[in-house]
């Protein structure tokens, strides 16, 4: 594993960055409630404006409008220039930058609350921190139960990054000339639909626990494409199952970093099993090790931690060392590998 990091900072920056951190949780809140008061967005409007104009026209006490522009200065939203604020272009970022705007929802909705039992999920194994929302051993069991507001924060964070990779990952994918998938982990059917769009003749079928299946049926349903996917439902943390055969490909996509590496092992042992001896496997997962940008391989570590504390206590967004390890123990060997698909993902191919 290559050596990532460094210390040159100097002291007094080091210890001034420890304060942010210690004071992280609540410049959070600071920052989203500039986002959604409207704040940031009035002063990318009008450029440049006072707390007490701000304070009339949002409707906000001056108060209000005066602490968190001042906390604004701190976390670099805005600057303060003749007693009128202006936005920075951190601000202008957390404001429209999509990429931002979910990953903070995600935070917020989903991960928020829980974290305050982070410490007990690294001791216990379990995602302690999903207690806030239901008794559920993982996530993925109660997500069609979780609040509203939470389900479209999960679902906006789970589907921004693959539907940037998705239109390029089909051509590579159909080069390979699959006509029978089998989508393990499919969810709500988002890839193999997709997938169909792009190849009027493949069948697919998905394969995943019972909850999302029933979303994934409905939404096969209304794109009348009954006759070419189809659904399974399956406990996939059972390993007694084996999956079903006569697929030439099976696809797995922000699947695996959803299980601990024993896990692992049992899901591309059942896959490898299923496999005929000219199939294909395929997946795809952002890898921290291999991001093109700095600030990628941060929300992966950060990710990572959701799934501790969150999703179901043992898994994480993985180095890539380690997943071509599970790969190579289960007997597959690696056919290709496509790098920087969409916003931060890597495709690896694989054979028997």
């Amino acid at each position: 594993m290559k050596d990532y990091g460094s210390d040159n900072k100097k002291a007094v920056q080091a210890k001034f960055d420890a304060q942010k951190l210690a004071f992280a949780p609540i410049m959070f809140q600071a920052a989203k409630a500039l986002r959604d008061f409207g704040i940031l967005e009035y002063l990318l409007i009008n450029k440049k404006a006072s707390v007490e104009t701000i304070s009339k026209d949002l409707n906000i006490s001056v108060y209000g409008v005066k602490v968190l522009l001042e906390a604004g200065l701190s976390i670099e939203l805005v600057m303060l220039r003749n007693n009128e604020y202006i936005l920075t272009k951190t601000g202008y970022f957390m404001l429209s930058d999509e990429l931002t705007r979910v990953n903070m929802d995600f935070t917020n909705d989903v991960n928020y609350l829980g974290f305050f039992k982070l410490q007990e999920a690294i001791k216990n194994g379990k995602p302690e921190g999903l207690k806030v929302f239901g008794n559920w051993h993982t996530v993925y069991e109660g997500l069609s139960e979780l609040p509203e507001k939470v389900k479209e924060s999960w679902f906006g964070f789970d589907h921004f990054y693959s539907d940037y990779a998705f239109p390029e990952l089909m051509e590579i994918i159909f080069t390979e000339n699959p006509e029978n998938f089998l989508d393990v982990g499919g969810n709500t059917g988002k890839f193999s639909l997709k997938a169909t769009e792009f190849n009027e003749n493949v069948k697919i079928t998905i394969l995943d626990h019972p909850g999302q299946t029933k979303v994934a049926r409905e939404n096969i349903k209304l794109a009348g494409l009954e006759n070419r996917v189809s659904t399974i439902d399956v406990n996939l943390l059972d390993n007694s199952i084996p999956f079903p055969k006569g697929f030439d490909a099976i696809w797995m996509s922000q699947f695996l970093d959803c299980f601990s590496q024993e896990e692992i092992i049992g899901l591309l042992t059942r896959a490898y099993n299923a496999l005929d001896s000219e199939g294909s496997l395929f997946i795809l997962e952002t890898y921290w090790d291999m991001q093109k940008y700095e600030a990628s391989t941060y929300s992966l570590h950060a990710t990572s931690l959701y799934f501790t504390a969150i999703a179901n206590g043992n898994s994480q967004m993985y180095h890539s060392e380690d997943m071509l390890k599970l790969i190579s123990k289960v007997g597959f060997k690696i056919y290709k590998i496509h790098e920087n698909i969409g916003v931060s993902h890597t495709l690896i191919i694989c054979k028997k």
